[in-house]
C-alpha cells in the first residue's frame, strides 16, 4: 500500500472528477496510475541501465563545459 500527499488544489481536482465518474477516489486513482502506466509498457524493463551511472554525471558536464570554455 503506497499514501500519496497532495496540494490542496491537486486533491480537490481528482475528488472532483470521481465524483463525477461515481468512482470513489482510490478507484479513479488506481484507474489513471493504470492508464499512465500503459503509455509506457512497451518500453518498461526493456533497458537494465544497472545503476551507477547518474553519479557521473555531474563530473562529465563539468568536463564538457570546460572543454567548451577553452576552445571557444
Amino acid at each position: 500500500m503506497k499514501s500519496l500527499r497532495l496540494d490542496q488544489d491537486l486533491e480537490q481536482r481528482p475528488q472532483r472528477a470521481a465524483s463525477v465518474l461515481g468512482e470513489t477516489l482510490s478507484e479513479f486513482i488506481r484507474r489513471a496510475a493504470v492508464e499512465r502506466t500503459d503509455d509506457f509498457a512497451d518500453v518498461l524493463g526493456v533497458v537494465n541501465g544497472r545503476g551507477g551511472r547518474a553519479r557521473n554525471t555531474g563530473g562529465a558536464f563539468t568536463d564538457v563545459i570546460a572543454e567548451a570554455e577553452s576552445s571557444g
